[in-house]
C-alpha cells in the first residue's frame, strides 16, 4: 500500500490519501500548504520571461524565407560584396525584430485576456473556504464542486450527494456519469471510476467535497494534451494558409524560370541567383502571419475596451463572418431581473402555503446560482421556527425539479419545484384552498390550461408540491405521490431598447432567433412584445419527428424555438450551420453542446464555468449591444487583414511579374536584388500599421466572408493594371528617355515604391481613396517611405544601394504615369467593388 502512486489512486480510500498527502477534510493546514506550494514551483515551472522572448525573436528567422536570406549574406560575404552584406544583413534584423516587438505586444495582451478569464474554484484550507485560481490548485486540496464548476485537477470524493458528471472530453460518453464515495479495484476501467472526478470534465448536478490527488501533467487530461499539441484551425486561418501556399508556389517556379532564362542570357551566375531570390522575398507573402496576428491582438484589445474579452485569438476574424445570432432569452432578450409575480393556488389566488414552500425550497438548495432561486428568496415569508435541512435532490435537466426536505419541527415535509409538466407527473393530489387534498385526476385538465393562459400573458410558470414523510433523508423514489400545491408565476420583461437592438443587429445583415426552455406561450408573448408580426414558433416536441434535412429547411422561417431540451440545442445550431454562420450566446450547463456546436460560441463572465470554458468569447456583460461593438471590431480585423492580401495579390505581385518579364528583354536586371529587398522593406513599415488602420462603416456593415474566388479575381484584374504601368514604364525609361543601366534601375525602384504606397490608400476602402480617411500611423509610415524612396538617389547612401541621382524631367514623367496609375486603379477599384461584391 505504501508503494500507492497518483496513477491508480482509486483502489484506496480517502484516510490513506488524507495521511499519504497530509491533509484532512478540513483540507490543507497551514504548514502543509507551505511545504506544498514550494514543491509545486518545480512542477508548474514556467519559462523565464527573458528566455520566452529570446525563443521568439530567434523564431522570426525560421521561416524558409528568412533562411533564403541569410544564406543571401553568407554568400555575399563569402564573395566579397560588402555593401551586399550590409543592406540584406539590415533588412533582415530589421524585419526580426519589428516582427518580434509587434508579436511580443500581441501576447503580453493574450497573456492579459487570459488572466482575466481564467477559472476559479472553491477550496476549504484551514476549515475555511476560499476561493482560488484553478491553476494554483496544489495536491491535498479539498475541492468544494456543484453543478456547472470545471474540474482543475484529478479527484478522489470525499462527499457527495446526487453527482453527475459529464465525462464526455475523456470518455466520449455523452450521457452523465453518476459520481459516488466508495474503493474500486487498480484494474477498474476509466469510464467506470465512478469514486473519481477528471481535470476538463464538469459537474452536471448535485454537489461535492473531492481531494486532489494529481495536477498539470501528471493528470489524464495533461497527459493526453501533452501527447496531442494540436489546436483546431478556424476556416480564416485555413484560407490564409492555402492562399500563402498558392502564392509561395507561384513566386518559386517564377523565380527558377527567371533564374534560368537570367543564366541562359549569360548574366552572372551570383548576380542572377541573388535576383531570383530577391524577387521570390519580394512576390512572397512573408508579413502574412505577423500582420494576422498583430491584426488579431489589435482586435483582441478593441474589443476588451468594448467589454468583450476573446478567450480564442484565432477566432476574432470568424466573429467578423457570422451572419446569425442565436441566444436564450433570459438576460439577452429581457431584463434578466427575475420577479416574483405570485404564488398562487389551484383557483389563482395568492396563498401563503404555496409562498412558504416556494421560498423554504429556494432558501434551503446548496446547487448553483440562479436567478429564479434568488427571486423567491426575496420574497420572504413569516415563520415561527426555522425549519432544519435533512436532504436534498439537486437540480437537473433530466428531471428538471429540484426537492429539499426539511424538519419543520412538528413533521417533516419534502418539497419539489420544477417545470409544471413534471410536477404534475410527480402529484397524485392536490391542494385546495380550505387545507385539504384531493385526488388531481379530476383537476388535472384545469391545472393545464391554467397554465397555458399564464405563459400567454408572458409569464414564466413553475409548479410546487410537497408530501409529509418520516426518513431521515430524501431520495428520487421520494418524488412521488406529492401534493401539488399551486403555481410559481414569475415575470422577466423585455429589455429598454431591445427591439432597436436587434435593428441594429438586422442592419449588420445578422439574423437572431431565441432558443429557449420555455414553454410555447411565452415564446409567442415574447415575439409579440418584439415587433414581429406572425412568429413562427417551433418547439423540442415537434424538431423530435423531422428528419435532418426537413428541419435544415424547417429551421430558417422560425423565429423562436421554444421547450427545447439542451441537447436538440445542438441539433438545431448545426442545422442552422448549414445555411448561416452561426454564433451561440449562452451562461448556463445546458448551453454547452449548442455554444461547442456554433461556429462562434459566446457566453458571459457570471456563467457557470464550463459555460465559459466552451466560449470563443466571454462578454463582461450580459447585453446583445456590447456584442454588436464585438462583432463590429471582429469586421474591422476581417478586413484590415484582407487589405494586406489586396496589396500584395495586387501592386506587390503586379510589379514583381513586371520585373521578371523586363529581365527577360533588357541586356541587364532591371532592378539589383538588394534593390528589390529595399523596395519590399521600405513599404513593409507601412502595411505593419494596417492592423490599426480605420475602416469604412460600410465595409463593417456585411460579413467578412474568406472567398478565395473573389481575391482570385482581385490578383488578376489588379495584378494585370499594375504591370501594365510597369510596362508603361519600362518602355519610356528605355525606349524614349534611353537611360543607362543605373538610371533604368533607379527610375523603376522609384516608380515600384510609389505604386506600392499609393495602391495601400486607394484598396483600403472601397469608396474613392480621397472619402475615406486612413489611420495616423498608416500615413505618418508612408509619408517616411514616400520622403526615404525621394531622399535615396541623392543621398550619401545611393552609391551602396545601386542608386544614382535622377534628372528632375525624368521624375516629372514618372510621376506622371503614378498619377494615371492612381487615378486608374481608383476608379477600376470602385468598380471592382461594385460588381463583385454587390
Amino acid at each position: 500500500m505504501d508503494n500507492a502512486t497518483p496513477n491508480s489512486f482509486w483502489q484506496f480510500d480517502t484516510k490513506y490519501w488524507f495521511q499519504k498527502l497530509t491533509s484532512s477534510e478540513n483540507g490543507l493546514s497551514e504548514n502543509a500548504l507551505k511545504v506544498l506550494q514550494l514543491q509545486s514551483k518545480s512542477i508548474r515551472k514556467k519559462k523565464l520571461g527573458f528566455l520566452s522572448d529570446i525563443s521568439l525573436f530567434v523564431g522570426q528567422f525560421k521561416s524558409p524565407l528568412m533562411l533564403l536570406l541569410i544564406g543571401a549574406v553568407i554568400l555575399s560575404a563569402f564573395l566579397g560584396d560588402t555593401s551586399d552584406v550590409y543592406i540584406i544583413l539590415f533588412i533582415v534584423v530589421s524585419t526580426g525584430l519589428l516582427s518580434f516587438l509587434q508579436e511580443r505586444n500581441a501576447s503580453r495582451v493574450v497573456e492579459k485576456l487570459q488572466y482575466m478569464i481564467a477559472l476559479k474554484c472553491k477550496v476549504l484550507r484551514n476549515n475555511q473556504e476560499v476561493d482560488i485560481a484553478a491553476n494554483t490548485i496544489l495536491i491535498g486540496d479539498v475541492l468544494l464542486l456543484k453543478a456547472g464548476d470545471m474540474i482543475p485537477a484529478d479527484c478522489l470524493l470525499i462527499s457527495s450527494n446526487e453527482l453527475h458528471a459529464n465525462e464526455s472530453s475523456l470518455t466520449g460518453e455523452s450521457y452523465p456519469v453518476s459520481k459516488t464515495v466508495g474503493v474500486l479495484p487498480e484494474s477498474t476501467e476509466l469510464n467506470k471510476r465512478t469514486n473519481c472526478l477528471w481535470e476538463g470534465t464538469n459537474i452536471v448536478s448535485g454537489t461535492a467535497k473531492a481531494l486532489v490527488i494529481a495536477t498539470g501533467s501528471q493528470t489524464i487530461f495533461g497527459t493526453i494534451a501533452q501527447s496531442a499539441g494540436t489546436s483546431v484551425e478556424t476556416s480564416f486561418e485555413k484560407g490564409i494558409k492555402d492562399f500563402g501556399f498558392f502564392l509561395m508556389k507561384i513566386t518559386l517556379i517564377l523565380s527558377f524560370f527567371i533564374l534560368i532564362v537570367n543564366l541562359l542570357n549569360h548574366k552572372s551566375i551570383i548576380e542572377s541567383a541573388l535576383f531570383a531570390l530577391a524577387l521570390a522575398v519580394g512576390m512572397a507573402p512573408e508579413l502574412l502571419p505577423a500582420i494576422t496576428t498583430i491584426a488579431m491582438s489589435a482586435g483582441a484589445k478593441r474589443m476588451l475596451n468594448k467589454k468583450v474579452i476573446v478567450k480564442k485569438l484565432a477566432s476574432i476574424q470568424n466573429l467578423g463572418e457570422i451572419d446569425l445570432l442565436c441566444t436564450d432569452k433570459t438576460g439577452t432578450i429581457t431584463e434578466g431581473a427575475i420577479k416574483v409575480a405570485g404564488c398562487v393556488d389551484l383557483k389563482g389566488v395568492e396563498n401563503e402555503w404555496v409562498k412558504k414552500l416556494a421560498f423554504w425550497n429556494a432558501s434551503f438548495q446548496t446547487g448553483y446560482a440562479n436567478p429564479i432561486d434568488d427571486a423567491l428568496k426575496n420574497n420572504p415569508v413569516t415563520m415561527a421556527n426555522q425549519p432544519i435541512k435533512i436532504g436534498e435532490i439537486p437540480y437537473d435537466f433530466i428531471r428538471k425539479r429540484l426537492t429539499v426536505a426539511l424538519d419543520l419541527g412538528s413533521e417533516k415535509i419534502v418539497i419539489t419545484k420544477g417545470a409544471f409538466n413534471e410536477i404534475i407527473a410527480s402529484c397524485s393530489s392536490v391542494f385546495l384552498s380550505d387545507k385539504s387534498t384531493v385526488s388531481i385526476t379530476e383537476y388535472k385538465a384545469k391545472l393545464k390550461e391554467q397554465y397555458e393562459q399564464y405563459g400567454l400573458k408572458g409569464m414564466r410558470v413553475l409548479g410546487i408540491c410537497y408530501k409529509n414523510t418520516t426518513a431521515a433523508t430524501v431520495t428520487r423514489e421520494d418524488e412521488n405521490e406529492m401534493i401539488f400545491a399551486g403555481f410559481i408565476l414569475l415575470e422577466d420583461p423585455i429589455k429598454s431598447g431591445i427591439i432597436e437592438t436587434i435593428a441594429q443587429l438586422k442592419n449588420l445583415r445578422i439574423h437572431l432567433k431565441i432558443i429557449t426552455g420555455d414553454n410555447k406561450n411565452v415564446a409567442l408573448s415574447i415575439a409579440r412584445n418584439l415587433g414581429i408580426t406572425n412568429p413562427v414558433v417551433l418547439t423540442g416536441q415537434e424538431l423530435m419527428h423531422d428528419s435532418i434535412e426537413a428541419l435544415t429547411v424547417k429551421v430558417k422561417k422560425v423565429h423562436i424555438f421554444a421547450e427545447v431540451e439542451p441537447q436538440q440545442k445542438e441539433h438545431i445550431i448545426q442545422a442552422l450551420r448549414k445555411s448561416y454562420t452561426v454564433a451561440y450566446m449562452g451562461d448556463g450547463i445546458n448551453d454547452v453542446s449548442a455554444i461547442t456546436a456554433a461556429d462562434i460560441g459566446i457566453s458571459v463572465e457570471n456563467a457557470v464555468d464550463v459555460a465559459r470554458e466552451a466560449a470563443d468569447f466571454v462578454l463582461m456583460e450580459k447585453n446583445l449591444m456590447v456584442l454588436i461593438d464585438g462583432i463590429k471590431e471582429g469586421r474591422k480585423t476581417f478586413a484590415n487583414t484582407l487589405k494586406y492580401i489586396f496589396i500584395n495579390t495586387g501592386s506587390t505581385f503586379g510589379n514583381m511579374f513586371s520585373v521578371a518579364i523586363a529581365s527577360l528583354l533588357l541586356p541587364f536586371l532591371p532592378m539589383l536584388p538588394k534593390q528589390i529587398l529595399l523596395t519590399n522593406f521600405i513599404t513593409d513599415f507601412p502595411y505593419l500599421t494596417i492592423a490599426s488602420d480605420n475602416v469604412d462603416e460600410e465595409q463593417l456593415k456585411r460579413p467578412g466572408k474568406w472567398n478565395l474566388k473573389f481575391i482570385r479575381n482581385y490578383m488578376i484584374i489588379f495584378g494585370i493594371h499594375s504591370s501594365i504601368f510597369d510596362v508603361i514604364t519600362f518602355l519610356t525609361l528605355f525606349y524614349v528617355l534611353k537611360v543607362k543601366e543605373s538610371a533604368f534601375q533607379t527610375a523603376w525602384f522609384v516608380e515600384s515604391i510609389l505604386t506600392e504606397l499609393f495602391i495601400l490608400f486607394i484598396i483600403r476602402t472601397h469608396k474613392n481613396f480621397f472619402q475615406s480617411k486612413p489611420g495616423s500611423y498608416l500615413f505618418l509610415l508612408s509619408l517616411v517611405g514616400l520622403g526615404l524612396t525621394l531622399f535615396l538617389p541623392y543621398s550619401f547612401l545611393a552609391k551602396e544601394a545601386g542608386l544614382v541621382p535622377l534628372p528632375l524631367k525624368n521624375l516629372g514623367i514618372l510621376f506622371g504615369i503614378v498619377l494615371t496609375y492612381i487615378i486608374s486603379a481608383d476608379l477600376l477599384k470602385v468598380w471592382f467593388f461594385k460588381k463583385y461584391r454587390s
